[in-house]
Formats: C-alpha cells, structure tokens, sequence
C-alpha cells in the first residue's frame, strides 16, 4: 500500500476519532442557549436583575419533573448575565445540591466556601454549627442594599433541604430575602409538586409563595403544536454536526483538541441532513418522542450511537440508531411482563383474551380459571397446578397493577368473583411475548390465536 493512501487512511481514521469526541461532547455538555419556555424564563431573568441592579430581595421556587429543564433554564440566565458588567462584577452565585449537602452544616460549609469568605475567617475553625451561621447571616446581614454583594442562592433538590433538622438554613435563607437585610435571591429547584406543603409553618409564611412550573409533556404528541416535534428534529440535526466554515475559529477555540477539517466537515452534516428526512429515522424518532419528551434522555440516547464510531465503523448507520433506541423507547410494563413466571404470563394471555372477546369488559379470577385450564388440559406439554397456586399468580398480577378492581362491583363478593379491569393492551402483551426468552412455544402461538 502506498505512503499517500496509508496517509489519507490514517487521516480518516483520526476525523472520525475526532468527530466522536467533538459529538459527545456536544450532546453531553450541553450550551447554554434555551429554546423553550421563554415567559418563565424571563420571569427568571427579570428577579435575578432586579436582585443585582436594585437590590431587591427575592425568592422563587421552580417546579418541574426531572428532565424538563430547570436547571438548564438557570444556566441559560446566568450565561447571559455574566456578559453584564455589573453582574459579572458584583453578583455572588452559591450552588448548593440536597443531594450533595444532606444537613446544613455541609450546606453552610460550602456556601462560607463559594462566597469567598475564607479569608474574613482568618483561618478560624467553627466549633458549632451555630456559630458558622451567626457568622454566615452577619457577612449577609452587614452592610445595607447600596453596599452589600448581591447572593444569589440556587438549590437544587430543593425539597431535600426541607428535610434538614428544623429548616433552620431555609428560615434564615428566606427570613433575610423576606427582611430585605441584604440583597439575596433563593432559587429552589424540585420536582415535587406538593413542595410547598413540606415547609414548615414559620419558614412557609417567609417564603415569597412565588412558584414557576415547568411541564413539558402536558399535552400528547397529537395534541401538541407540529412545531414541538419538528424542534425534536432540528436537534437531533444540530447536535450531530459538526461545525461550519463560519464557526470552524468558534469551535477551534472551545475544544482546542477537536479541530474537524472542514471539507470533511461538510461531507458528514450533508449526511446527517439526508438523516433528518429518512422515514425510518423520522418514525423511531416520532415513538421515542411519545414515550419520554425530555430533552435529558434524547441526548443520551444520541450519545450512545455516537458512541459507535470508531476507525472500523465510520460512520452513523439507521441500526445504530434503532439499536441505541432499544434502551429508552422499551415499555416499562412490557419489561415487567418480561419477568413473569410462564403461569403468570398464561394468566395475562387469559385475559387478553377474555377482554378482547368481551370488548373490555371486566372479568373476574373464575373466568381467567377456566380459560387457562382449558388451554392447559388442550396441550399435555403444559403443566397443571393446583388452584390456590393459580390464585396466588393472580393476585401477584393484581398487586403488579396489570388489572384494576371495578370499584363498586366487589363489596361483600368472594375473591374469585370480584370483577377487574385489564389494563394492558394487546400490543404490549403481545412484545412481551415475543420478547419473552424462554416462553414455551404453545404458550407463544396461544397467545397469537385470534379467540
């Protein structure tokens, strides 16, 4: 082989390492720009202003389950701010994690820490948690709004720290934002709705009671405006190239040890374009959308293909991306189903059956008895048991919340004749039987037979 070809090979080999690298990155870290929730953003921004330019103390709590973008939506404000001068010169930002600090006197560690009062310390060592906070709220307290920093307090896993001893760090965080003593804004960012009922009565009457919600998937896929999933698109674009002749310096600069050579540069985002019109890439992205709308999940799903690069597969094929999707489009009750005993899932094809001959009606464990009993008195490879045992995998299958009891129809009836309704559909009864390692095959075409 020539000199020039194992050059161009080597060339190759080294775009695509480069390429994976820059990728994950990307999809991993992710940048501060933020495309939704512009209203609750700017409520954000417009607090954390006032806070700095006016002195103006607030407190605000947002709300959202995991994966909705709190904490990208502070980190897209605060990005922004950092380019006021102001801000960038006077603002303190103390982060603090329940998951991280589990008692104040870790949170109040920290936060002595992040505001840079080491040196006021003088090497000065707490002997109680008491005098760490008399001299955390005097280095707040001190001073008025015109000559005192501006804190800005966010709190992650917010309804973590209500579970400290007394909710002494929030009462003295939101009793200083309340008294206007010093300029200080709290963020608390949580996924519990009911957050505000887990503060104590003294704390809760000095919280400003100002909430923000975040909730992404409100609405189904149907439901919601056709631009929600063409951004999902125009993402799943942006995230996989690589940059343009106009953001080559740009980029350069920001990973100084992924410089993508431009020509091949264009060769791939022409590529990832062809992707974004691909029906089966479309499609898989469309099921995966319905499923899990968060942001969180897609760009992990995407960081797993990508992962798939290397020198001998060099480029992002439609099964690489099917192949990653198995891990975050699977049913949770589909994989439940997977790990039922072989009676149990004859019970669950029993009474797919029985729904579907009845039309949804309900039925009671009698019924689901005899259909499986038949089948098993029709087929010498399937092993009879006793009926108490058949109960007990009922009742399992009860308790897994497969079938629901119709309430108002079971008071003072014996158990093998309370009425249920099935709440699984056919096709994932259906998955789960295809997927089910080790199911025997009568079990398998019983469930296919159309009853």
């Amino acid at each position: 082989m020539s000199k020039k070809k194992n050059m161009a090979i080597d060339f190759q080999d080294n775009m695509i390492l480069l390429t994976r690298k820059y990728l994950k990155r990307k999809i991993m870290c992710p940048e501060t720009k933020f495309r939704h929730y512009v209203k609750e953003r700017m409520h954000i921004l417009e607090l954390l202003k006032r806070t700095v330019d006016m002195g103006e103390s607030n407190s605000v709590l947002l709300i959202g389950p995991r994966g909705s973008g709190k904490t990208t939506l502070i980190n897209s404000v605060l990005k922004e701010l950092s380019h006021v001068k102001s801000f960038k010169e006077n603002a303190l930002i103390v982060n603090l994690n329940g998951l991280v600090h589990t008692d104040d006197r870790l949170a109040l560690k920290d936060a002595t820490r992040q505001m840079q009062l080491e040196n006021v310390v003088d090497g000065k060592v707490f002997g109680t948690f008491a005098e760490n906070l008399s001299f955390l709220l005097d280095c707040l307290k001190s001073g008025d709004k015109k000559s005192s920093k501006p804190v800005i307090f966010i709190l992650d896993e917010f309804d973590l720290f209500c579970e400290h001893h007394n909710q002494t760090l929030l009462y003295n965080l939101f009793d200083i934002a309340q008294s206007a003593q010093a300029p200080v804004c709290v963020i608390g960012m949580t996924c519990r709705l009911d957050v505000i009922e887990l503060l104590e009565k003294r704390v809760k009457s000095r919280f400003s009671h100002r909430q923000i919600f975040l909730f992404p998937g409100d609405m189904s896929l149907s439901e919601q405006p056709l631009s929600a999933f063409d951004d999902r698109l125009e993402l799943f674009q942006h995230l996989l190239s690589l940059p343009d002749d106009e953001n080559v310096n740009r980029i350069e600069h920001q990973y100084d040890d992924c410089t993508i050579e431009p020509q091949f540069g264009s060769v791939w985002n022409d590529y990832i374009k062809s992707l974004v019109s691909n029906v089966t890439i479309v499609n898989l992205l469309k099921k995966m959308y319905q499923i899990d709308v968060s942001e969180r999940s897609f760009r992990n799903f995407l960081a797993i293909t990508v992962s798939s690069l290397s020198e001998k597969h060099q480029r992002l094929e439609i099964n690489d991306f099917i192949e990653a999707s198995k891990m975050f489009s699977q049913d949770d009750k589909v994989l439940m189903l997977e790990g039922l005993s072989v009676l149990e899932m004859c019970l669950i094809i029993s009474m797919k059956h029985e729904t579907e001959i009845y039309d949804g009606e309900p039925f009671n464990f009698e019924a689901i008895y005899n259909r499986y009993i038949k089948f098993a008195n029709q087929n010498s490879s399937i092993q009879t048991v006793q009926k108490p045992v058949i109960m007990k995998a009922f009742e399992h299958i009860k308790n897994l919340e497969f079938i629901l009891p119709v309430s108002g129809m079971n008071s003072k009836v014996e158990k093998e004749y309370q009425y249920y309704k099935f709440l699984l559909t056919s096709q994932q009864v259906m998955e789960a039987v295809k997927n089910y390692s080790g199911l025997p095959t009568e079990v398998s075409q019983w469930a296919v037979i159309n009853m």
